[in-house]
């Protein structure tokens, strides 16, 4: 059974095409910089040894979706005839406000639905509904599926994910806590109750999801009851280019001593901050700590930030999940490949959690996930 991902960013559409049952990828890439004249494409094939990179005209979203489908049945280079082939797509949705609580069958009102919270995600829910709308044109008999970031979080009880603002801002905004990333600390903690060896409903967890942007989550029973983001994904851990959590006074006081709009204020948060803007070195961690290493002072310092942080939050979720925690659950690009972060974690808190407490790397799947939600919904139909 064969299903295709689409994971659209703001100039981008990732893919991947899966045989669920199997759990094998036949096709992956990326078409970069739609909109430019920079456009180019990512495939890459691993039964025929196939990968290349091609500059290609990409104006839009729905061109970007006409290459994915070009490619995957190309004669030489595809890996199936025709698209009939495909027996459903799975479309990764970053905000689904309030209203989605789970993976959804696409139709005109959960389009509408979407649309309807992309103020709240303003770079992330636009262009994933060009790429829907695209895949609905172009794979117009094959039945799609919405898999929401923000859904796993819909657990996390009221006196966490409300804020300490006047509760009409809720009602009329819906401003609180929606947490991001849920895909990935969804997979990896189903990973780690099997590595454990126990039922998922049994098992206490934080996961830590740290890459460009960084989310930490407390999973107890498998359902999520706290998490690092917040009403978008700037709040909580250092991140690439995210400032994380930051007394919320600091927006005003730049908009009034450096005379800022509110569009750079933001801009600084979100690209000019993290790891990046501590260290004015990088956002990649493995240039921060080659700085680092060579003596470089504000990268050792973003590095530290990084793992105060880090361990910050953990001790904290330690304590809502009752002090006990079965596991601490690295993944992600720094989470599965910079195991030094995870050693130093593990050694300063080791002493002060449960003894049973494992220090696990496990590598993340969204893609898969995606495919597995949308292969359950779309069997579901056919019975």
């Amino acid at each position: 059974m064969l299903i295709l991902v689409a994971n659209c960013g703001s100039s981008s559409a990732k893919y991947e095409l899966l045989n669920v049952e199997k759990e094998t990828v036949l096709a992956r890439g990326v078409v970069e910089r739609i909109g430019t004249n920079l456009s180019s494409i990512k495939h890459e094939v691993k039964s025929k040894d196939i990968f290349w990179k091609r500059k290609m005209n990409c104006p839009d979203h729905h061109r970007a979706i006409e290459l994915i489908r070009d490619i995957i049945t190309d004669p030489e280079e595809g890996v199936i005839a025709s698209v009939s082939e495909v027996m459903g797509v799975g479309h990764r949705v970053v905000h689904g406000g309030e209203k989605f609580h789970e993976s959804t069958l696409l139709d005109e009102e959960v389009i509408k639905g979407i649309a309807a919270v992309s103020d709240l995600a303003p770079l992330h829910n636009p262009p994933a509904l060009e790429g829907i709308k695209g895949c609905m044109n172009i794979f117009d008999k094959v039945p799609q599926v919405a898999v929401f970031d923000t859904a796993f979080h819909h657990s996390i009880p009221e006196y966490a994910y409300f804020y300490g603002i006047p509760y009409d801002f809720y009602t009329r905004y819906g401003i609180r806590k929606y947490g991001f990333h849920g895909t990935s600390h969804r997979y990896v903690s189903m990973k780690a109750a099997e590595i454990l060896n126990k039922p998922l409903s049994s098992v206490n967890l934080i996961t830590a999801h740290l890459g460009n942007g960084c989310s930490i989550c407390a999973v107890q029973g498998g359902k999520s009851i706290e998490t690092s983001m917040g009403f978008t994904p700037l709040d909580g851990l250092l991140m690439g280019t995210r400032c994380g959590e930051m007394d919320p006074a600091v927006v005003t006081f730049l908009m009034q001593h450096e005379d800022m709009s509110v569009d750079e204020v933001n801009a600084i948060m979100n690209k000019r901050s993290g790891l990046l803007g501590v260290s004015g070195v990088s956002n990649d961690m493995r240039d921060i700590m080659k700085a680092m290493y060579e003596g470089n002072v504000q990268a050792k310092l973003a590095y530290d930030m990084f793992i105060y942080r880090l361990k910050k939050y953990v001790g904290s979720y330690a304590a809502v999940l009752g002090g006990h925690v079965d596991a601490v659950v690295f993944t992600a690009g720094i989470g599965e490949n910079v195991p030094d972060i995870k050693d130093q974690v593990e050694r300063d808190l080791k002493p002060l959690l449960n003894g049973g407490t494992k220090f696990l790397m496990i590598h993340t799947n969204e893609e898969l996930l995606i495919a597995q939600d949308t292969y359950k919904i779309i069997s579901a139909l056919n019975k």
